[in-house]
C-alpha cells in the first residue's frame, strides 16, 4: 500500500501540473481545447481521491504514525477539487474556466509537492 501511495503521489503531481499548464495554454490557443483536455483534467483530479483512500488505509496500519500536516495537505487537495468544481459554473467565471482549472491544477500540484516533504 505504501508503494501505491508513493507512486500515486508522483502521478498526482505530474498529471495536475501537466493539465494545469495545458489549460492555461488552451486559454490562449483555442485549438488545444476539447474533450481530451477535460478527460485529462478528470483523470488528474481522480488521482487525488485515489491518494486519499490509499493514505487513509495506510494510516490505519499498525506502526504507522500520520503527521497531522500531511493529512491536512492531503485533504486540502480534495477540498480544492470541490471548490474548482463549484466555481466552474459561476457567472463571474464565464469564459475563464480554463484559467480556473489551469491555476487550480498548479495549486494542487503544489499541495502534492509540499506534502512529499512533510513525511
Amino acid at each position: 500500500m505504501r508503494e501505491l501511495h508513493e507512486v500515486n503521489a508522483w502521478l498526482l503531481i505530474s498529471f495536475n501540473a501537466a493539465m494545469g499548464v495545458w489549460c492555461l495554454v488552451a486559454y490562449r490557443f483555442s485549438a488545444l481545447r476539447g474533450r481530451p483536455m477535460w478527460v485529462g483534467v478528470i483523470v488528474a483530479q481522480l488521482t487525488i481521491f485515489v491518494q486519499a483512500v490509499a493514505g487513509a488505509v495506510l494510516s490505519k496500519r499498525d506502526g504507522v504514525v500520520l503527521n497531522d500536516m500531511h493529512a491536512l495537505y492531503g485533504f486540502s487537495a480534495i477540498v480544492a477539487v470541490a471548490i474548482l468544481y463549484s466555481y466552474r459554473t459561476s457567472p463571474f467565471m464565464k469564459g475563464k474556466e480554463l484559467l480556473l482549472y489551469g491555476f487550480g491544477g498548479l495549486f494542487i500540484m503544489g499541495l502534492g509537492l509540499r506534502n512529499l516533504y512533510l513525511v
